[in-house]
């Protein structure tokens, strides 16, 4: 899942959305020849007996869980152009007429498995690119953690300054790499064309039918194979389905059958190649290049998964699973160019922890599955509703529909499980701990709106108190800020009893999320007149956008109220959230709200409110 920072212009044409498809959605995929095919040998036991096994089970892995899932399948469960795991959720929400709470707990620990995965994707990728090395010259084996270090560092410092200036070349360098791995695959192909009968599927299910345990464990590494396919459905909205998919069939998936079938040819011929069989597809005056290569479509596919954080906490927060967090522009031009500090120092510090405590490519492969398998489970649960509310399809043909591509994930997922204590538990513990956050929000959310909202008085109650006792006017415009169009803003009731004036014109200002994507202009405001002075206007964006308050008031316009910020004060609420004696939720998770809470971006911040036209005024809430 990325951001839309990396998508070209819409009006491109397919093949030029298709070429960045191949360096954004593409990388992660694209970056797995590293150590798949090596873990899933060594896992394997080695041997030349066991490479078409092996090759037929990521042969046919790729097929069915990519090309058919994915390709073919998912990448019609769109909303609105848009594909990833909250998409789903929006869409299956959306058919079930509102919230489930088993199909948000389903939402969130989707999500959640993204940030675990964003965290093992750029440690395990750039160290399986960097000990390449190795075979250049055994004078860098000591530093490769620190040269990847270095690299990691470096990759998350430049977040800052956005990377449109840089993502123009990610299509083409990861196009060049796509080539140069079909090529190193191909000659030793033509070394060992026994190896094409990894092609029969037999030779896949004989492999699992005659080892027993070791046939899952290696299941469970030959799953790296196909890390990344997430992206091709999360990426859709950026790049379109046509696009996406011609990039898979033309170019993508050739080339990596035939760079896995290249180093199991190597295999059969040399065994001994086993330590590292992609590097020595090629010959050592290449080795460097190589090297080179590689790590620049490491930094890729990594930048493609940072990206992608941003892009998915970003709906997170609109989807209120989320605090506020400091969002900042790094555009003009691109509405999407976005870079989030706290993200990007919480993956960095999490990316690092991983380089540090595993050290090599080969200890991280035992945790990389977990988190992509989950989320594989997931997407095809929530594909199952999508399917049934939104396709037409009966309830029993939709679960029939998926049920074969779950049993698969779920196979795949209780393989990988087999690795739990080989690090198997870390991108479980980094999801748990996400779904802990996420919940602790909506629960305590949930809690200060109740309160609120007894406390609360009816708006057109207010309003008719008021006509009846006019209050003094001052001069100007006052917007009040509400979740509930329904009830008096507190602020508004905090103004009148403290100051005892009204302003000239006063709106009362909900903003929504909608559960599609983005909303049209046209439909972004509507606008009510109360009362003499009194409005209430609604502004609305999508879940994959970003709110901007005088932007949407300006709208207002030509529904006749001419806005003008210079004259308009924007009044807001700031609770103090204190702890209860009388809980209504667990002490650790009001603990845990109290504290997201006070580090969240201010409303203003967030909703780009000018802060010269902002006034708040305290509320206390206990929680």
């Amino acid at each position: 899942m990325t951001d839309p920072q990396l998508s070209p212009p819409a009006k491109a044409g397919l093949a030029s959305l298709s070429l960045a498809a191949i360096g954004v959605v593409y990388g992660d995929i694209g970056t797995s020849p590293l150590y798949a095919f090596r873990e899933a040998m060594k896992a394997s036991g080695g041997g030349g007996d066991n490479v078409l096994g092996v090759l037929s089970l990521i042969t046919w892995s790729l097929m069915i869980i990519v090309t058919l899932k994915y390709v073919a399948l998912l990448m019609r469960a769109d909303n609105q152009g848009e594909g990833g795991t909250l998409s789903l959720l929006a869409l299956a929400e959306r058919g079930l007429g509102g919230r489930r709470p088993l199909v948000l707990a389903l939402g969130l620990i989707g999500a959640a498995l993204f940030f675990g995965d964003a965290a093992i994707t750029p440690a395990i990728s750039v160290l399986s690119a960097v000990e390449g090395l190795s075979l250049v010259t055994t004078a860098f084996d000591p530093w490769i953690e620190l040269i990847s270090v270095v690299i990691i560092i470096g990759l998350f410092l430049v977040q800052y300054r956005g990377t449109a200036a840089v993502a123009v070349f990610f299509g083409p360098i990861t196009l060049v790499w796509f080539a140069v791995m079909a090529w190193g695959g191909l000659v030793h192909v033509m070394d060992a064309p026994q190896v094409l009968g990894a092609l029969n599927p037999w030779h896949a299910v004989h492999f699992l039918l005659t080892h027993g345990v070791l046939g899952l464990v290696v299941l469970g590494a030959v799953f790296l194979a196909v890390t990344g396919a997430e992206a091709l459905y999360a990426d859709m909205g950026h790049f379109g389905r046509r696009p996406i998919q011609a990039a898979w069939i033309v170019v993508v998936l050739p080339a990596l059958l035939v760079n896995y079938f290249g180093q199991g040819a190597l295999i059969l011929k040399d065994p001994s190649a086993l330590e590292n069989p992609f590097f020595r597809l090629y010959p050592d005056t290449l080795l460097l290049p190589v090297v080179i290569l590689a790590t620049a479509a490491t930094i890729i596919a990594s930048q493609a998964v940072i990206s992608g954080a941003f892009s998915l906490t970003r709906q997170a927060i609109q989807l209120r699973l989320l605090p506020r967090m400091r969002i900042r522009h790094t555009s003009e031009a691109q509405e999407g160019q976005i870079y989030m500090p706290a993200v990007n120092q919480g993956l960095l510090v999490a990316v690092l922890a991983l380089v540090v405590v595993f050290g090599s490519s080969s200890a991280l492969a035992s945790a990389y599955g977990i988190a992509v398998t989950g989320t594989m489970v997931v997407t095809a649960m929530l594909a199952m509703i999508v399917a049934h509310k939104h396709w037409g399809l009966s309830a029993p043909l939709a679960v029939a529909l998926f049920t074969p591509f779950l049993a698969l994930d779920l196979i795949f997922f209780g393989a990988n499980l087999l690795k739990l204590f080989e690090g198997g538990w870390l991108p479980l513990g980094l999801a748990m701990l996400v779904v802990i956050i996420m919940t602790a929000w909506i629960k305590g959310t949930d809690v200060v709106l109740g309160k609120e909202a007894r406390g609360e008085m009816g708006l057109d109650k207010l309003i008719a108190m008021l006509g009846a006792k006019p209050l003094q006017k001052v001069p100007g415009t006052a917007v009040f800020l509400t979740s509930d169009p329904d009830h008096a803003p507190a602020a508004l009731l905090h103004s009148l009893k403290h100051f005892k004036v009204l302003h000239e014109q006063n709106v009362v200002l909900t903003i929504r999320t909608a559960d599609i994507p983005r909303v049209a202009p046209d439909d972004r405001v509507t606008m009510v007149d109360l009362a003499p002075g009194f409005r209430q206007v609604t502004l609305t964006w999508g879940y994959a956008e970003e709110p901007d308050v005088p932007e949407g008031l300006a709208l207002c316009r030509k529904l006749g109220w001419k806005f003008d910020i210079m004259a308009t004060s924007f009044i807001l609420s700031r609770r103090s959230l204190r702890l209860s004696s009388r809980r209504e939720i667990p002490g650790w998770m009001a603990r845990l709200f109290i504290l997201m809470a006070r580090n969240s971006a201010p409303a203003s911040d967030y909703f780009r409110i000018p802060a010269g036209r902002v006034v708040e005024l305290g509320t206390q809430v206990n929680v």
